[in-house]
C-alpha cells in the first residue's frame, strides 16, 4: 500500500471521534478530574461512598427497622457504636472504586473494535508510512493517550516514525505492555487496604465488646444479692457479647463481598490487558517490515 493510500484512508475517517474521552469518561462527566485509564478520581468515589451510605442508612432505619423480622439486621448496624459507621462508609467507597473501575474498563475494551491499523494484507508497517497511521489513530479519538491500547500504538509509531528502527518499536509495545500492568495493579491499592482495615475495625468492635460484656458480668458478680441488679449486669454482658459478635459479623461480610468484586475485577482487567497485546501482536508488530 502506498503512502497516498494510507492517507486517502486516514481522510474517510469521521471528523468527529469515534471515542471521546473527555466526553464520555464518567468521572470527567461530573465535572472532575478523570482518573488515568482504569484508575479511579479518589474524591469522587468518596462523595459517592458517602451518598451511597447515607441512603444505606436510611433504608436501614425506614425499611428494617419498623418490621419485627428484619429489626435485627438494622441493631446491627444501629445499636453497636461508632464501629459499624467507617465499616459502611469504607465498604462503599471499595464499591464505588470497583464499579467505577469496572465502567472506565468497559469503555476502553471499545478501543479494542477500532480499525487503528490499515487492515488490508499487503499494508506495511514502516518509517514512511507510521505518519499517516499516526493521523488515523488521532482522527479516531479525542487523544490516544488516553486508552490504554492507543497509547502503546501511538508510543511504537511515534519511535517509529523518529527512529526508523522496527525491533525497537516491538521493544516499546512490550515495554509499555509491563508499563500498564503495572499501573493496572497499583489501582487497587487503595481497595486493598480497605480489605484489610475492614475486618480490623471488626476486630476492634470485638474488642470493645468484650470489655463490656466482662464489665457488665464484674458487676454481676458484685451484686450477688440484688436480683434486679444482676439482670442489669447480665442485659450489659449480652449486649457486649451482640456488639462483639455481630460487629466482626458485619466486617467480615464486607470484607468478603469486597474481596469477591475486586478478584473478579482483576482478572476481567487482567484479560484486556491480554486482548491488548494480542491486538498489538495482530495488527502491528505483524506488518512492521524494515524497507530502503
Amino acid at each position: 500500500m502506498t503512502d497516498q493510500t494510507v492517507s486517502k484512508e486516514a481522510a474517510t475517517v469521521m471528523s468527529d471521534p469515534l471515542l471521546n474521552w473527555v466526553q464520555e469518561d464518567l468521572e470527567q462527566r461530573f465535572g472532575f478530574r478523570g482518573g488515568r485509564f482504569t484508575s479511579c478520581n479518589k474524591l469522587f468515589t468518596f462523595l459517592a461512598a458517602l451518598l451511597l451510605a447515607a441512603g444505606f442508612y436510611l433504608g436501614v432505619v425506614y425499611c428494617l427497622k419498623p418490621f419485627q423480622q428484619t429489626a435485627f439486621v438494622a441493631n446491627m448496624f444501629l445499636t453497636h457504636g461508632l464501629i459499624p459507621y467507617p465499616i459502611v462508609i469504607l465498604f462503599f467507597w471499595a464499591i464505588a472504586i470497583l464499579t467505577v473501575k469496572w465502567r472506565k474498563l468497559a469503555y476502553q475494551r471499545r478501543a479494542l473494535n477500532l480499525a487503528a491499523v490499515p487492515q488490508e494484507p499487503g499494508f506495511v508497517l514502516d518509517r514512511r508510512t507510521a505518519p499517516e497511521v499516526l493521523k488515523r489513530l488521532h482522527a479516531l479519538v479525542d487523544d490516544p493517550r488516553n486508552f490504554v491500547l492507543l497509547n502503546r500504538i501511538e508510543r511504537a509509531l511515534s519511535n517509529l516514525r523518529n527512529i526508523g528502527n522496527i525491533s525497537e518499536a516491538a521493544n516499546i509495545l512490550r515495554t509499555q505492555a509491563q508499563y500498564d500492568e503495572e499501573q493496572a495493579a497499583s489501582s487497587y491499592k487503595m481497595v486493598s487496604g480497605f480489605v484489610w482495615a475492614t475486618p480490623v475495625l471488626g476486630f476492634i468492635g470485638t474488642v470493645l465488646g468484650l470489655s463490656v460484656a466482662i464489665g457488665g458480668f464484674g458487676a454481676a458478680l458484685e451484686a450477688s444479692g440484688d436480683l434486679n441488679a444482676i439482670k442489669d449486669s447480665l442485659r450489659a454482658t449480652t449486649a457486649g457479647l451482640s456488639t462483639a459478635f455481630e460487629t466482626t459479623f458485619v466486617a467480615l461480610v464486607a470484607t468478603l463481598i469486597i474481596q469477591l468484586y475486586m478478584t473478579h475485577l482483576q482478572h476481567e482487567e487482567s484479560k484486556f490487558l491480554d486482548e491488548c497485546s494480542d491486538y498489538c501482536h495482530a495488527n502491528l508488530v505483524s506488518k512492521l517490515r524494515l524497507t530502503d
